[in-house]
């Protein structure tokens, strides 16, 4: 094994490692629907100083990409397959090895946090340890029932599944009244770092963060910070945002931003009342970012208090782009956006300043659905504030876990086509991030498709008349240009190719 100094022996059935392993530990990091402009390194005006110092010392990605939906991320995420060869579903049994599977074959410590959204539980499928909720969305300060003298919290599909390592719970019903999702991930988190520090072999931790998915629900000092400072409206942001991913050098060269979507009504239209609602809404968007970048800046320092940060490579991405829903599931439909007793999205108008420069939206497959901030920083081997411009994709993070812990797939999932995996390792972008080799990717969600050769980007809408639409994006990165009718040899070339894909990706 070229990356430690360690010895296995057997003991009582179970592998153990005599000497101290250098193999580096992985911290994982996703946000949930959180769009492309939405943290400071990535244009965005939300204070997000932990995540801008992981970019500074670490290395950004431009062009990584997500699945567009939680589920079938997730299942790209922790099996290193596309969703349709792994199973993508709430209840899904995930027909491949998780990471926490493949890694602690290999000996490491592997911990969970956060949210699952897939049948079984974290604790079945490879993790030593997990807390957080095993379903998709839920209320952020109080998962379950009233607790005394506080207003009943507003629920969408009452009650969501959580577990504690093995033990589900449903519902969930925390007593303690500070309590908040995003923070308890973190407490938990934290004190899995503490507990194993002393530990010779290598862990994995994953941090799967439900902010910013709806509902918005913030605490009041982090609102407090935003309120009334997008009383500019969504194309003002818009602007601003397209601006700061310029000053970030994002972009090896900036893109053409893509049109305000004709969807949102013009800022000046709205009353001013309407206006305070929404400047509201998005400000509790911005407070449930910035509270995950706080919890982030203590993951970040109980790192560096427990000595492990030089050789621990952090990981931070999103699942999808920006939500489009306008619903609304509180019970009651006059309370105040924030609170316990609400449930409400951010909206489509924020949602496209969240995905600047992009078009389109989570579970879509153009680029506002699928683009993600992705930054990873590891002190030992990555250089500082440095950009790639590599495609990467979900599938890519197995990959690259496998390839740096020395790992292999577990016996019993050595059978074809669930051995090979479709990603390919990180490493070589880690130490040439300059360099760019060309590749395919793509994706199916529903009747939505895509596929990306090279630069060559050929994707189809989500309705069932939807055509092909081709882009290059090299030169037009938000798919403004359409050249499909221009060269209709490519798109049945990459249809071809989708085809393919498609037929090989099932198992």
């Amino acid at each position: 094994m070229k990356n430690c100094i360690a010895v296995w022996f057997v003991c009582c059935g179970c592998l153990s490692w005599a000497q101290a392993d250098e193999r580096p530990n992985f911290v994982i990091i996703m946000a949930d629907d959180m769009g492309f402009s939405d943290i400071g390194c990535y244009g965005s005006e939300i204070a997000t100083p932990h995540l801008d110092s992981l970019a500074a010392s670490g290395l950004r990605f431009s062009q990584f990409y997500n699945n567009a939906k939680c589920e079938p991320t997730r299942a790209s995420l922790l099996t290193g397959k596309y969703p349709h060869q792994a199973g993508a579903s709430s209840k899904v049994v995930y027909r491949a090895p998780t990471f926490g599977e493949v890694l602690r074959t290999a000996g490491y410590r592997t911990l969970m946090t956060g949210k699952w959204h897939a049948g079984q539980r974290p604790f079945d499928r490879g993790f030593d340890r997990h807390f957080g909720l095993t379903d998709g969305c839920c209320n952020f300060f109080n998962p379950g029932v009233a607790r005394p003298n506080e207003p009943a919290p507003s629920h969408k599909n009452f009650p969501r599944r959580w577990a504690i390592d093995g033990t589900s719970i449903q519902p969930f019903c925390p007593q303690d009244p500070d309590f908040y999702t995003t923070d308890a991930f973190t407490d938990y988190a934290v004190d899995y770092l503490q507990q194993y520090r002393h530990e010779d072999r290598p862990f994995v931790l994953y941090v799967a963060y439900t902010a910013p998915h709806y509902p918005m629900h913030a605490w009041p000092e982090d609102i407090q910070k935003y309120r009334h400072k997008y009383q500019a409206g969504w194309q003002a942001l818009r602007q601003r945002r397209y601006e700061g991913l310029d000053a970030a050098n994002v972009f090896p060269k900036l893109p053409t931003m893509a049109p305000v979507d004709e969807q949102s009504p013009a800022w000046e239209t709205l009353t001013a009342e309407q206006q305070d609602a929404w400047d509201l809404r998005m400000a509790v968007y911005a407070a449930m970012i910035d509270r995950m970048d706080q919890n982030i800046g203590r993951l970040l320092a109980k790192l560096d208090e427990i000595g492990k940060a030089e050789n621990t490579v952090v990981m931070f991405f999103s699942d999808n782009g920006g939500e489009s829903d306008n619903s609304d599931w509180s019970t009651d439909k006059a309370v105040v956006t924030g609170g316990v007793d609400s449930f409400r999205t951010v909206g489509q108008p924020w949602a496209n300043a969240s995905n600047t420069p992009f078009r389109k939206y989570k579970t879509f497959l153009h680029e506002g659905g699928i683009a993600s901030p992705l930054i990873v920083r590891w002190p030992q081997r990555i250089t500082a504030a440095s950009v790639t411009h590599q495609p990467a994709h979900l599938i890519d993070v197995m990959a690259t876990l496998v390839d740096l812990a020395d790992a292999t797939y577990p016996e019993r999932w050595q059978q074809e086509p669930l051995s090979a995996l479709p990603g390919i390792s990180w490493a070589d972008t880690f130490d040439s991030p300059q360099h760019v080799k060309p590749r395919q990717v793509a994706w199916r969600w529903r009747n939505a498709a895509a596929i990306r050769q090279g630069d060559w980007k050929l994707v189809r809408g989500k309705a069932k008349d939807a055509a092909w639409e081709l882009y290059n994006l090299a030169e037009d990165r938000t798919e403004l240009h359409d050249r499909a009718m221009q060269e209709p040899q490519r798109v049945a070339e990459l249809q071809d190719a989708w085809n393919a894909w498609d037929a090989d990706a099932r198992p």
